[in-house]
């Protein structure tokens, strides 16, 4: 299982990268779960970051306008990111959520064809009236993404197991390998979680909490001894 660690600046970065993460994801999270950051901020980390590693971009918690959040894929994508991140928090359906997914898929395959494209849903989708977590694998597969993702919109210290049992997220897991596609898993996950999701077959796991001082998203800073440790984990 490959780990993917959510910085918030270049300094960030650097802590993630010095700790062994495999992918490392631009995101700005006082703006959501799945917060966009700036353009320059995704151009400076890609450059700060090895050129055999990957670098993703959150472009946000998005409404249902598929127009605007496709501009928003194409801008990360041109800033250099490699795997593009769509937190599905506005639509509401299936139908609205591959409308979104498929404009978006369509303007960063255009770009790059081996750009990576993700559909993320949200584990308390519940809590927000976004569309139902075990429908994202069919969007994503019907959207032609590469990617099916799972984490949690509403950051109150609940973990994505508060809202989806280990069968829920198992099941989860096959479906997305049954249409061929990489699967991620994200939410508040705890460092002794994460073994757990990895008997489950989970691709790649998402964290930034566990990665930060005091276990604060916000508050907190990345550090590589703490992304060390995470590594670990992922890797025994």
């Amino acid at each position: 299982m490959i780990l993917l660690v959510s910085p918030k600046d270049v300094a960030e970065a650097y802590e993630a990268i010095e700790g062994g993460a495999d992918i490392i994801d631009v995101k700005n999270p006082p703006e959501g779960s799945l917060g966009a950051n700036f353009p320059w901020v995704i151009k400076e980390t890609r450059e700060a970051t090895p050129k055999g590693m990957l670098v993703s971009a959150a472009i946000g918690d998005v409404p249902y306008k598929p127009g605007t959040v496709t501009l928003a894929a194409l801008g990360a994508t041109v800033s250099g990111a490699d795997y593009i991140k769509v937190g599905l928090y506005g639509t509401r359906s299936y139908q609205e959520a591959l409308d979104v997914m498929k404009n978006v898929t369509k303007a960063v395959k255009d770009a790059g064809e081996n750009k990576i494209v993700v559909a993320a849903g949200y584990a308390d989708a519940y809590r927000v009236g976004a569309v139902d977590p075990l429908v994202i694998p069919k969007v994503a597969r019907d959207a032609g993404c590469d990617v099916a993702m799972l984490d949690t919109a509403v950051k109150d210290g609940k973990t994505l197991f508060d809202h989806m049992d280990l069968d829920l997220l198992k099941e989860f897991v096959e479906e997305t390998h049954k249409y061929g596609m990489k699967c991620a898993l994200a939410g508040s996950i705890k460092i002794e979680e994460i073994p757990m999701l990895k008997e489950i077959g989970c691709d790649i796991v998402g964290v930034r909490g566990a990665a930060c001082t005091q276990g604060d998203r916000n508050a907190g800073r990345i550090q590589k001894d703490l992304v060390k440790e995470i590594v670990k984990v992922c890797k025994d």
